[in-house]
């Protein structure tokens, strides 16, 4: 008998011991992810920092000190003072590109040790258009935009006398590609109105159908497939409670000309020159509608002798379905001199690549 409550004693503190094992067990596995394999101990994430990522760091300034954290788009009155603030100690920011154009007054924008901070006072309907910041990262001298911390909210400023964005043309041109979509940009400051395109000749309204033919109230009307029969004069009608209002007119131009660098040709006039002739030396490239062009020249009495260069650009209609622009540089020298004599180099640079010619003067 006594060696069963011998034996029974020893089997209930085996028991104990396997369950205090179990309970020390336990406790350091709760307490495993606070301890890096290495030995280190590193910080835990907290609840609220992983529910807040992903999350715009882009607020807006209210009364009070009060903060709204800004979404994808937001509506605001014109006429006040609207400020931003973006966290971190060196931040970018953009906004609608004629704020910078003009070189308006009413911008600003600040950086503290904590955030930056953009001002826009005595805001208006034309400020309509995105706002965005990001953090920048630098790696020495080295300074790039953190596209993981960019932020962006399209802020509109509606204004029931002005329904569009208010534009510096009344007469805008939009170009038609058949590679590529195109826009007619009658933006709107009330994403709630409705807006529809109109041909001016022969008068019809050209329906939205969601597929061909969309429309954005940040863009405008946006057709994906563009076509020669969509050329000719459109303007857009907007509509809310009050009475409609109308766009300015676009000029729609469908275009053929390929994209690629430029395509450049050189003339002397007059071909035949001797010493004391006058002698005009024209580069011309033909290229997109809207694709600017920068000209640079090499001439034989460079740094030595004074000449006129004269730049500009027109628009030439080729039939119903190609529109090309011309942009043309003249190189002027007055009363040659034996100098002048020699090789004349234009080089042609757009967006796409760079050209360069070459034309011999000689004397006759």
């Amino acid at each position: 008998m006594k060696l069963w409550v011998v034996l029974g004693m020893a089997l209930l503190w085996v028991e104990l011991q396997n369950g205090s094992c179990q309970q020390i067990k336990r406790r350091k596995d709760v307490g495993v992810n606070r301890i890096h394999p290495g030995g280190k101990r590193v910080k835990v994430r907290k609840l609220k920092e992983v529910a807040g990522k992903g999350q715009s760091l882009l607020t807006q300034v209210l009364d009070r000190g009060r903060f709204l954290r800004l979404g994808q788009s937001t509506s605001l009155t014109p006429g006040k003072n609207m400020e931003l603030r973006c966290k971190g100690n060196s931040i970018g920011w953009s906004y609608p590109p004629y704020l910078d154009t003009y070189n308006d007054s009413r911008l600003s924008i600040m950086q503290s040790d904590k955030y930056s901070q953009l001002i826009l006072t005595a805001t208006s309907a034309a400020d309509t258009g995105p706002y965005s910041c990001w953090v920048i990262v630098c790696d020495g001298t080295e300074c790039e935009r953190d596209h993981d911390r960019s932020y962006v909210s399209y802020i509109y400023f509606t204004d029931k006398d002005n329904l569009f964005v208010p534009s510096a043309f009344h007469f805008e041109i939009a170009y038609l590609r058949p590679d590529r979509p195109a826009v007619v940009p009658c933006r709107v400051t009330d994403p709630q109105a409705k807006v529809s395109l109109h041909r001016e000749v022969p008068p019809e309204e050209i329906t939205a159908n969601g597929t061909q033919m969309t429309y954005d109230p940040s863009k405008g009307f946006v057709l994906q497939n563009p076509s020669p029969e969509q050329q000719g004069v459109f303007y857009c009608k907007a509509v809310t409670k009050g009475t409609p209002q109308i766009s300015t007119k676009y000029q729609l131009l469908y275009v053929e000309v390929p994209s690629g660098a430029p395509l450049v040709s050189l003339e002397v006039s007059p071909e035949s020159v001797t010493g004391g002739d006058n002698v005009n030396v024209t580069c011309t490239v033909l290229g997109e509608p809207e694709g600017d062009v920068s000209f640079t020249w090499s001439y034989p009495g460079q740094d030595h002798r004074p000449v006129h260069i004269h730049t500009s650009l027109r628009l030439v209609h080729r039939g119903m379905s190609h529109t090309t622009r011309v942009s043309q540089s003249v190189l002027t020298v007055e009363d040659l001199e034996t100098i002048d004599f020699g090789n004349y180099i234009c080089k042609a640079k757009n967006q796409h690549g760079e050209t360069s010619v070459m034309t011999n003067i000689l004397s006759k």
